[in-house]
């Protein structure tokens, strides 16, 4: 089990595992940027995962296939204490979109319908940002 030390953005966290802080990114997940220079709903999609991961809040971490990427954040599907996957709530809530890269693609069919739901009912982004 692992804690929340901050949320970074939509995507990203640092995280406390055994007694070591740990940059995380989400798998199958792409948030609109806030650093550098500010993408459409980039700033709610931040909010969004900063209320459901506040400061101290226990998540437990799933691997794929890969352990890191290329810059070293550890590489994971986040599942909050209610049991719900953070990935696939961004994505469904129009908070994010799928993003690919193998092989990490186990949930890949979850999170493409969790898209496709998004986008037919116009939820966050979908609405929001028109050239997504």
């Amino acid at each position: 089990m692992a804690t929340v030390a901050f949320v970074v953005d939509g995507d990203t966290l640092e995280i406390n595992l055994d007694g070591r802080a740990w940059r995380l990114r989400l798998i199958l997940v792409d948030t609109p940027e806030v650093y550098g220079h500010e993408d459409c709903y980039g700033q709610q999609a931040s909010a969004r995962t900063k209320a459901l991961l506040p400061r101290g809040t226990p998540v437990r971490l799933e691997r794929d296939v890969t352990e890191t990427d290329r810059y070293g954040r550890l590489l994971r599907y986040v599942y909050l204490p209610d049991g719900r996957m953070l990935n696939e709530i961004l994505v469904a809530e129009g908070y994010a979109r799928i993003a690919t890269f193998p092989p990490d693609v186990h949930y890949v069919e979850r999170i493409r319908a969790a898209e496709a739901s998004a986008r037919l009912s116009k939820a966050g982004l979908w609405a929001a940002c028109p050239t997504r």
